[in-house]
């Protein structure tokens, strides 16, 4: 296709999908759960309302949301599924009172009638849409207060639950005022009642039958199955057609000059001021390991470590929201600081006050970073109301843990770094240059990560939660997953052009279609994250098809490997360029392993419904955010630290263990440890239910155990690896001009 047919085309693809998820986005603010306004018995008598319902979700947030188990499925994995959990305990009160004591007790014939008249009584949907109004019976009051009162033992401090409290890795007192823990257990009652309720005038509940529990009714349905089978139609169509295309391309021809064209390369005051960032991203990096290995031990010992009682100042939910928002920080640091070195690299001279605003930048970040996670505290150990908490401690949100405050901070720091991409661009693209159109898609990446961080600012205080996670997964899947990426596509090309390794017209267009092609299920495939989250069936038939189509650009992740392999034997001064090279390497295994293969694994509908919210996510979420994103920044550090320091020798023997460590660390990591345990997991809720596989029960039981404690096999040679990093990169930007 030719450059302007190209153009039009990604146009096109970005138009129409974001058309579709807007439209979609509109579906769910008038199909999501309703909150009511009130919630009454059979005699109108109010039990509570709305506003504490609404309240409850804040308190929740407020000890850390989704990094204390899930809710919906999403979170983290210590603890239980609320949902579930509530759901099951409920429906054994009920099963036990109307047996008369115990359930299990009865005849095959009589418990089959028992679960069928629970599931017409929990299944029925009592809320009055024009009274806004939530009746509940006598026997369900008496089950929710039944689960109010264990929720209250469980997160406050009864001595009888300190074994499950440890093994759900739940400090003492998390909750420490009763009013809130009352507020949170009315929360854990609509969330759960979302679940078991059929929608109006349809036969599935509020969240597809989700969590799968055959007592209680929730089993798969045939919307399930269907768009399964039609995701893998379209994965197999997609391979087809784009498989026929390469072989039809030509492939780009890798040039072979001379000589580095970046040795004499002009180092700018402003691109040298990015070093104290890579600085950063090395001690962040340090920082996230070391709260990974804490978050993960937490696992086996619930509140301790190596015995040493830690929950008391530092709980898990702390540790795993560091550990996550840290990763997430160093990650769009490195990537941030490229572009700051690349861009005025293109004229050799820094626009006005360059160097000043990198400066404010790097400030504002430590802010941000610092600021966040020390609210993220104090909002954890509730030292905070839930208002002050919205603003400035922890939103309870996956990956948007940080406080509004904190969010707004950054989204200006974004667009700040914005500015400073587009003063050093603009004059060279005004020029008309050869690399005119693959600097505009540059500046195009950077507009998108600075404009869609700030979808995280289109939920309040008290939005609903199906509302909430649509918005969330913006930010999630269209900023981290979406637009990152076209930003690493466009400049691992631009790295290649400025070497003289590829023609710059064949990369532009190369960089086109590369983007049609990811962005054209990338963007609606950000709905297979909302199956279950109070979202209508068109979302799940859009999310399956075009997540199905996310996979098809890592099938050929093989060839953009070889590619970057062949360039790197093409000439022999490339060889200085080696382990940059390999870590974008490692990217397109990771691309193929971690967000292919074990991204797919859990995409299909019917297979997310039984794996929502097990250990086979953070194998997808280790092998891809680490994998793909994580290398890919240390790739790019490398690069910009290879062009800073032209003239200095490397020390290949440390940069070799340390690509070695970290990727060999990772995937046993993966495979020893979180795959066995997401298996194991996966079996028990296609045979027993969500709940149990998220139970103590289950995950406490020695064999899984015995995988969990031996993730210290691969944490232990990656956390190797992060420590070889930063030597090397101290050995190579302190040590050495302090030899100068």
């Amino acid at each position: 296709m030719t450059h302007k047919k190209l153009w039009i085309a990604l146009s096109l693809v970005v138009g129409i999908s974001f058309a579709v998820l807007l439209f979609f986005g509109n579906q769910i603010y008038q199909k999501a759960p309703p909150v009511p306004d009130q919630v009454v018995d059979e005699s109108g008598n109010v039990l509570f309302t709305g506003s504490s319902i609404k309240d409850g979700q804040n308190v929740w947030q407020s000890m850390g949301g989704q990094e204390v188990g899930t809710v919906w499925g999403h979170g983290a994995y210590v603890a239980p599924d609320w949902t579930a959990d509530y759901l099951h305990r409920e429906a054994q009160y009920l099963l036990n009172k109307w047996a008369g004591g115990d359930f299990n007790s009865q005849s095959d014939e009589q418990q089959a009638l028992l679960e069928r008249r629970l599931q017409d009584f929990l299944r029925k949907n009592t809320y009055n849409e024009a009274t806004k109004t939530l009746t509940l019976s006598a026997d369900r009051i008496e089950a929710f207060e039944h689960n109010k009162a264990h929720y209250t033992s469980l997160f406050m401090n009864d001595p009888a639950l300190d074994q499950l409290r440890s093994n759900y890795a739940i400090p003492k007192n998390a909750i420490k005022d009763e009013v809130r823990m009352e507020k949170m257990a009315q929360f854990f009652f609509w969330a759960s009642w979302a679940c078991v309720t059929e929608r109006p005038g349809e036969t599935i509940t509020y969240t597809h039958n989700w969590p799968n529990d055959a007592q209680i009714g929730n089993v798969p349905t045939g919307d399930l199955i269907i768009w399964t089978g039609f995701s893998i139609i379209m994965l197999l169509i997609g391979i087809g057609i784009l498989v026929f295309v390469q072989a039809r391309t030509q492939q780009e021809e890798v040039l072979k000059p001379v000589d580095d064209p970046l040795m004499n390369q002009v180092v700018t005051p402003s691109m040298r001021a990015t070093k104290k960032y890579f600085w950063i991203v090395n001690i962040l990096i340090l920082a996230q390991v070391l709260l990974g290995i804490l978050t993960a031990h937490y696992g086996v010992e619930g509140d301790a470590l190596y015995g040493i009682n830690i929950a008391g100042f530092l709980p898990y939910s702390i540790t795993r929201t560091w550990h996550v928002q840290i990763a997430i920080f160093w990650i769009a640091s490195a990537w941030l600081a490229t572009g700051l070195y690349i861009a005025p690299s293109l004229s050799g001279k820094d626009p006005k006050f360059q160097k000043l605003g990198v400066n404010i930048l790097f400030i504002a970040l430590l802010i941000v970073v610092a600021g966040s996670l020390i609210g993220q505290w104090f909002g954890v150990m509730q030292k905070l109301g839930l208002i002050e908490n919205f603003w400035f401690g922890h939103q309870g949100y996956e990956y948007v843990d940080l406080g509004r405050f904190w969010q707004l901070l950054l989204v200006i720091g974004l667009f700040l770094w914005l500015t400073l991409m587009i003063r050093p661009i603009i004059p060279i693209i005004k020029k008309g240059t050869s690399e005119r159109g693959l600097l505009i898609l540059f500046l195009i990446s950077c507009f998108a990560i600075a404009f869609f961080y700030a979808a995280g600012l289109m939920w309040g205080r008290t939005t609903n939660l199906a509302i909430a996670e649509y918005w969330r997964w913006w930010v999630v899947h269209l900023w981290v997953e979406g637009f990152f990426e076209v930003f690493a596509t466009v400049v691992a090309a631009f790295l290649f052009t400025r070497m003289g390794l590829l023609r710059i017209k064949s990369a532009t267009n190369n960089v086109l279609f590369a983007t049609i092609i990811f962005l054209s299920g990338g963007i609606l495939g950000t709905f297979h994250h909302l199956y279950f989250t109070g979202t209508p069936t068109g979302v799940m038939a859009l999310g399956a098809t075009f997540s199905a189509l996310e996979v098809i650009p890592l099938v050929l992740i093989g060839f953009e490997a070889f590619h970057n392999y062949r360039m790197s034997k093409s000439t022999e001064w490339l060889a200085d360029y080696k382990w940059p090279i390999y870590f974008l390497l490692s990217v397109a295994f990771w691309n193929f392993l971690g967000a292919g293969i074990f991204g797919f694994i859990i995409n299909p509908p019917i297979a997310l419904y039984y794996m929502q919210g097990l250990n086979t996510t953070p194998v997808h979420g280790h092998a891809a955010l680490f994998g793909v994103y994580g290398m890919l920044g240390i790739g790019l550090m490398l690069f910009v630290l290879r062009s800073m320091y032209r003239k200095q020798k490397w020390n290949d023997k440390l940069i070799k263990f340390t690509f070695w460590t970290l990727n060999i660390g990772l995937l046993l990591m993966v495979v020893v440890s979180l795959l066995p345990v997401g298996l194991m997991q996966t079996f028990a809720s296609v045979n027993h239910g969500m709940w149990y596989a998220r139970s103590a029960e289950f995950m406490q039981q020695p064999l899984v155990n015995a995988f969990k404690w031996s993730r210290i096999i691969g944490d232990t040679i990656f956390g190797i690896g992060t420590l070889t990093l930063f030597l090397f990169v101290y050995q190579l930007t302190i040590k050495k001009e302090r030899k100068k």
